[in-house]
């Protein structure tokens, strides 16, 4: 989905079209009706961009970026925060949309899918290019949000494609495309290479896929080692074999925040409390609404000198309630250094069962000894 968190804004603020938006900060009880909506360069705080339209990106604007830094860069432009709720009902509505024409489809997130469009097309009757317009003016008819499309052999190329040609753009990659327009991209491009190895390429004089591609492999494998190396050739070359995963169960849930300002554990503790005890809530309402209850919980604490920890226990039952997972990760806390400030917190639960499947597992055992 093109720029999907402010492009689903937009559908509801249509006044705010082809200026710059951010979102990011604190989430909103209601939608804005005001026009006198807040403005980047007023922003004061430590939170990130979750995203911005394209007017904001030619600013140099970000996902990630800090709002501060966003705020330097295109101080004029709008800020919204984000309104999860919403972007899960579109999400929904889009993936509805390429399900009714696809049957194999791998669920990639919030905004991004991917799918057999050949098997689609051949279903009915035409070429891949022409099902994908199909599917892309399908979802705009059906949600009033934009889509690009990237069709390749694999899906590492389809991810590359996608990214080609936005927004609403239809991109076709092929094998004999490689050296004309896969080789050009930055390293950084190819998903599944991220800063810190994009860093190490550079050190060795690798800036571009063609780079990468025309370096020995041996030397890769040496310096990456025998799995990475090879998958990062065989990446440059266009080559990956991962099928499609359309069915697959999370292993753990988790909840974070970064704080506004940093916290201390002694002076800001009822405030810290506060804050542990709703992300405690918040990770049992996941946990339930999606039919899940986990047996390890861990927290995750990061201090002002950026450095993190993470403590984690595995207990004797699963569960999914807030009043337990607080229990849990408390005791987690006491095992973590508290000296320094905090800027970040994060609760999570993993080992996860499915309810049913616990619940069908456990009759079972009953009725051994019954």
């Amino acid at each position: 989905m093109d720029a999907f968190f402010a492009s689903a804004e937009l559908l509801r603020l249509p006044q705010l079209r082809d200026q710059p938006v951010v979102i990011g900060g604190a989430r909103r009880n209601a939608v804005a009706a005001r026009e006198d909506f807040a403005r980047l360069r007023d922003y004061a705080g430590r939170g990130v961009v979750t995203t911005a339209t394209y007017a904001a990106r030619e600013y140099g604007v970000r996902s990630g970026m800090g709002l501060m830094q966003a705020a330097r860069l295109c101080p004029d432009a709008i800020l919204l925060p984000a309104d999860f709720e919403e972007y899960r009902r579109c999400s929904r509505l889009f993936k509805g949309v390429v399900r009714a024409y696809a049957e194999r489809v791998e669920d990639r997130g919030i905004d991004e899918v991917y799918f057999d469009l050949g098997a689609a097309a051949a279903a009915a009757g035409v070429d891949a290019r022409t099902m994908a317009g199909r599917i892309q003016r399908a979802i705009r008819d059906s949600t009033g949000l934009t889509c690009s499309i990237g069709i390749a052999p694999n899906k590492l190329l389809a991810k590359l494609a996608s990214e080609m040609d936005k927004p609403n753009g239809i991109t076709v990659v092929e094998a004999a495309d490689l050296e004309a327009r896969i080789w050009p991209l930055a390293c950084r491009k190819l998903n599944g290479i991220g800063p810190k190895s994009a860093q190490r390429l550079e050190a060795l004089g690798i800036h571009k896929l063609g780079d990468l591609a025309r370096h020995d492999r041996d030397a890769l494998l040496a310096r990456f080692g025998r799995s990475y190396g090879a998958w990062l050739h065989e990446a440059a070359w266009g080559r990956h074999r991962s099928e499609l995963v359309t069915e697959s169960e999370p292993v753990s849930m988790s909840r974070e925040t970064t704080f506004e300002r940093d916290l201390h554990a002694v002076r800001d503790r009822a405030e810290l409390g506060r804050i542990f005890t709703a992300l405690c809530t918040q990770l049992a309402g996941d946990l339930q609404r999606k039919g899940y209850c986990g047996r390890n919980v861990g927290i995750k604490l990061r201090y002002d000198d950026f450095s993190t920890v993470t403590r984690a226990a595995t207990l004797p039952a699963h569960i999914d309630s807030a009043i337990a997972i607080r229990r849990a990760a408390g005791h987690c806390l006491r095992r973590a250094p508290l000296g320094r400030r905090l800027r970040l917190l994060g609760v999570r639960v993993g080992a996860l069962r499915r309810n049913q499947q616990l619940a069908h597992e456990e009759s079972g055992s009953l009725e051994l000894f019954g």
